[in-house]
């Protein structure tokens, strides 16, 4: 069984200079993409991206996913103009809605955002390809800007949008809008049957087939031959996700009960000892069913019923352990 895509997803577990080892390690073994993480106030996605750039030569390179809330849309499309010019043709922008609390613990307030999600793809997509833009809507308000190319390049860059999308109605825009959608993490392979359904409903929409839509998946991959060990790493991640970010914690249908559990241990940030007092809440059932946990054979069993239920590339999480053995264990070149 052999997966003919398969991506890398990189976060804060390793140290960024090793993270570039294995990015280089997933080119060797034919891995399409390496997605670098934006979520808690800990690491930036643009700085990794541009360092990952630099020192590969074919394996493409998404931001998965930075917000679209904090970054003026012009400077948001220059940065990917920038990481286009450091790797061309080989960056994906995705994007996505945020969440609370954290966007309202630093001020910003997340209103209509379908609209502001609608107004951010438009006018990046049109800056991306050079043109003069002047757009007043609810969010954005640009008057005759464009990117101010004097020297290299001077061509429309091809930059594919994907939204990070988890609920139904994010899911339609994408759907009608994006050029691909970043399923999220931690929830059970069925999740993505009503995903699908939703995301086809946008695809008609704008008259196209969900086949038309990219969707690969985030998912949370710890393999190690010590099936426990495997189990314990993603229980740790677990135990702090689901306290700090609702919303995955509601789309993995975790009980409120085990999440108040944990959250009234769990401060912000949480700390090594507090995730350790609160993991035993999180049961080895729910890390089988939401995550692709175990040994090399069983994860890969795993994320095969991701593909199965709709998604068209696993992009693969290691919250710890052995990385290059997860990349040997799903590498395309066997």
């Amino acid at each position: 069984m052999t997966m003919k895509r398969v991506a890398l997803y990189l976060q804060d577990a390793h140290d960024l200079r090793d993270g570039l080892d294995f990015v280089r390690y997933a080119e060797e073994r034919g891995f399409e993409a390496v997605w670098q993480a934006e979520s808690r106030l800990v690491r930036d996605a643009i700085v990794p991206m541009a360092a990952y750039a630099a020192v590969t030569e074919r394996i493409k390179i998404g931001s998965g996913v930075i917000n679209n809330w904090t970054r003026n849309i012009g400077l948001l499309a220059a940065t990917f103009l920038t990481l286009d010019d450091l790797a061309p043709n080989r960056i994906l922008c995705g994007i996505g809605a945020w969440w609370d609390p954290l966007a309202k613990n630093v001020g910003v307030l997340r209103r209509k955002p379908l609209l502001a999600m609608r107004e951010t793809v438009e006018i990046l997509r049109r800056l991306l390809t050079l043109e003069r833009v002047t757009f007043h809507g609810e969010f954005h308000h640009v008057d005759g800007i464009e990117l101010d190319v004097v020297h290299g390049r001077r061509e429309p860059r091809h930059v594919p949008i994907y939204i990070g999308a988890t609920g139904p109605k994010m899911m339609e825009l994408t759907g009608e809008i994006a050029d691909g959608v970043v399923l999220n993490y931690c929830v059970p392979p069925k999740y993505n049957d009503q995903a699908m359904d939703r995301l086809e409903v946008g695809v008609k929409k704008a008259g196209r087939k969900l086949e038309d839509l990219d969707r690969p998946q985030l998912v949370v991959c710890s393999v190690d031959h010590d099936r426990e060990k495997a189990l314990d790493t993603s229980r740790e991640l677990l135990t702090q996700y689901l306290a700090q970010q609702p919303h995955i914690a509601k789309a993995s249908g975790v009980s409120q009960e085990v999440v108040g559990e944990i959250q009234s241990i769990l401060g912000w940030p949480a700390t090594h000892e507090q995730i350790q007092r609160a993991k035993h809440f999180v049961p080895d059932e729910l890390i089988i069913r939401i995550t692709a946990s175990g040994t090399p054979t069983e994860a890969r069993e795993k994320v095969q019923e991701y593909l199965n239920h709709g998604a068209t590339c696993p992009i693969l999480y290691p919250v710890g352990g052995d990385v290059r053995l997860l990349i040997d264990t799903f590498s395309p070149l066997k």
